[in-house]
């Protein structure tokens, strides 16, 4: 089984647990020791119960991970972490959640019968301990140790601490028996979701997608120029077109040209619907739903006056501050698009539709589990009024772009068909050409739709591969 690697993340838990075991004080010949109310906390305890807390929250409550990572509102015992502690949550929960169909067919394999506790308490913290033994480069000792602790603490899991602590063991000594023949590209992709990449790609490709989404998306940047010259200092590499893909990552605010705004972090998938618009500058542009902002950074920074729309105004106060340090000017307005009538009509429109996000499991590896069949169905129809919607909002001539970070083609490709003999003559489809997006020929259907899928290669260098799953269908008002 592979075991991913994480950059000092091996040492600082044995330094710490070094740590711990020298300062632990020797048990006196029939001392019963220290109250169990007095023993202080293990080093990395406090991450542990946090990770599993957070596990809990995303899977059984469908809390997106994000929100419970946010430093500034997100789940309390995160937000108190030191920031390595806050790392090594992060690493233990992205493991557990892409890794979360292999360690249920383990713990399958490990217990006779399920575990009757309904919060599914014991089972996060299996899954915690489990991800640590089995995809992070941690002990076993500390992980099972710490785990039988958090199971000892805790008033729902208590009863099984006992149970946690056999089978946490026993997976230490039999590891390679009871791992073998696992098969990672189905067991890592709940069922109804794998069928609908393989109605829609074919099992292979569907089998490519899930292997892509086990490792961590790249850290890709769009700068405002000089993507080579970027390219070297930072060590990159060009992918898609003009988009710097950097081969390590760290403190995205400490890397050269944040302070300046030289450079937006974007993925190379993401970046190429705001260039199927073409040569925008001086034109009036509406980037809607437009939070974060990396499409309007690209429209804004080719010459488009833009207006940037979006529902929410926690969201669209961060693109505005993401606006203020690239030196940027957009208008900014917060409206739900369904209630929202501009003043006068755009030359150009850009609709990144609110989808399941299925294509960005890579660096969102919640979405797999909190996202159900319902949710396509739902946000389907919310596509559709808002594509209604806004084709009165283009002047005759104009081009609107609709595109979703969305595998499935209910929000994609059945989307735009529809869309099309829904407006009759009103609109006509402009078909995407590679030419456009950096020769990726293998990003363009054969009606013209652009597709990205997490398996495609990212650059003309068929070994670079991963990028986001994106749509996006390009339409001209008659």
């Amino acid at each position: 089984m592979r075991r991913s690697r994480i950059s000092g993340l091996r040492r600082l838990v044995l330094e710490n647990w070094k740590r711990h075991l020298s300062r632990r004080p020797h048990k006196k010949s029939g001392s019963s020791g220290p109250d169990k109310a007095e023993k202080p906390e293990k080093p990395g305890f406090a991450a542990r119960k946090v990770a599993a807390d957070i596990l809990g929250n995303v899977v059984h409550k469908k809390r997106p991970l994000d929100g419970e990572l946010d430093v500034a509102s997100g789940h309390s015992g995160y937000r108190v972490l030191a920031a390595n502690d806050r790392s090594l949550v992060r690493a233990i929960v992205g493991a557990s959640l892409r890794h979360r169909g292999e360690i249920s067919e383990i713990l399958e394999r490990l217990l006779d019968r399920q575990i009757p506790e309904k919060t599914g308490r014991v089972l996060d913290i299996l899954h915690v301990a489990i991800a640590q033994m089995l995809f992070l480069d941690i002990p076993d000792r500390a992980s099972v140790s710490l785990a039988v602790d958090h199971a000892g603490m805790d008033r729902r899991a208590r009863p099984y601490k006992g149970l946690v602590n056999g089978v946490l063991r026993r997976l230490g000594r039999e590891r390679d028996m009871i791992t073998e023949d696992l098969d990672p590209e189905t067991r890592n992709t709940p069922e109804w979701l794998l069928e609908s990449w393989q109605e829609a790609y074919g099992a292979e490709t569907a089998r490519d997608i899930s292997r892509a989404h086990q490792s961590e998306a790249a850290l890709d940047l769009s700068v405002k120029s000089d993507a080579a010259g970027w390219a070297q200092k930072l060590g990159g590499t060009i992918v898609g077109v003009d988009s710097v893909r950097l081969s390590r990552k760290g403190a995205v605010d400490q890397l050269e040209g944040f302070d300046t705004g030289s450079w937006w972090v974007q993925d190379a998938a993401a970046a190429l619907p705001a260039r199927l618009l073409g040569n925008v500058e001086g034109l009036k542009a509406a980037d809607l739903c437009a939070a974060p902002g990396g499409k309007t950074a690209q429209l804004a920074a080719a010459g488009a006056q833009v207006t940037a729309i979006d529902i929410s105004k926690g969201r669209l106060k961060r693109l505005e501050e993401n606006m203020t340090r690239l030196g940027l000017e957009v208008a900014t307005v917060a409206s739900d698009l369904r209630k929202y009538e501009p003043d006068e009509p755009f030359d150009v429109i850009l609709l990144d539709a609110p989808c399941s996000a299925t294509g960005t499991i890579r660096r969102h590896p919640d979405v797999a589990w909190i996202k159900k069949p319902y949710d396509i169905e739902k946000l389907s129809e919310i596509q559709s009024e808002l594509l209604d919607r806004v084709v009165e909002w283009v002047k005759p001539g104009g081009l609107i772009v609709y595109c979703t970070c969305s595998l499935e083609r209910a929000e994609g490709e059945a989307q735009a068909d529809a869309f099309l003999e829904r407006q009759g003559g009103k609109i006509e489809l402009v078909p995407v050409a590679a030419t456009e997006i950096g020769n990726l020929d293998h990003c363009v259907t054969e009606n013209g739709y652009l597709r990205c899928l997490p398996s495609h290669a990212a650059s003309l260098n068929a070994e670079i591969k991963g990028m986001d799953g994106f749509f996006a269908a390009r339409f001209r008002r008659s």
